[in-house]
């Protein structure tokens, strides 16, 4: 095994505090390119990604995320300035999987490229309501896509995290 690949995979870790400075085109055009390869159900690619990163639709796609939480004043994707959207197409039979393998491969892409990240959830609620409805079809996105989960992306502005202990029982060999 490539022992670089371990690391990332042992020491990628969730970021909740960003930069404001975007990232780079060359280390978004990384991270993205890593989703591409990530496994998906028969070999579909049944996964749409959106990289959203202009300054007012990071502030509706946040704003949109908070409404879904409830919680209007939250910013639930951290300030980080750059967010990236994972839909599954009527292409994906192994719906939410494929959409989480994507997100799986651009997390550890991130970490690799330098670049903070963190896994965000409600993306399906946010584009069930008309507003997200309104954003895929300014996109010239169906609004067929269901959403599977986002990522907040782009310079930590915190300490990167130490890791937790691994539980005694995680693994069972039979």
């Amino acid at each position: 095994m490539k022992q670089e690949a371990l690391e990332v995979l042992k020491n990628r870790r969730a970021i909740r505090a960003f930069k404001p400075d975007q990232i780079t085109e060359e280390e978004l055009n990384t991270v993205l390119e890593a989703g591409t390869f990530a496994p998906t159900g028969g070999g579909t690619q049944g996964v749409q990604i959106v990289a959203v990163q202009t300054p007012e639709t990071v502030a509706a796609v946040d704003a949109l995320n908070a409404q879904v939480l409830n919680k209007p004043e939250a910013h639930p994707y951290y300030g980080a300035p750059t967010i990236i959207l994972v839909f599954e197409t009527e292409a994906c039979f192994t719906h939410e999987l494929d959409g989480a393998a994507v997100c799986t491969n651009m997390l550890n892409a991130a970490y690799a490229a330098g670049l903070g990240s963190c896994w965000i959830h409600r993306c399906k609620q946010m584009f069930e309501l008309p507003e997200g409805k309104a954003l895929l079809k300014k996109w010239g996105l169906p609004e067929t896509l269901t959403g599977v989960a986002s990522i907040a992306l782009g310079y930590a502005a915190c300490e990167h995290p130490a890791a937790k202990p691994r539980k005694a029982d995680y693994i069972l060999k039979v």
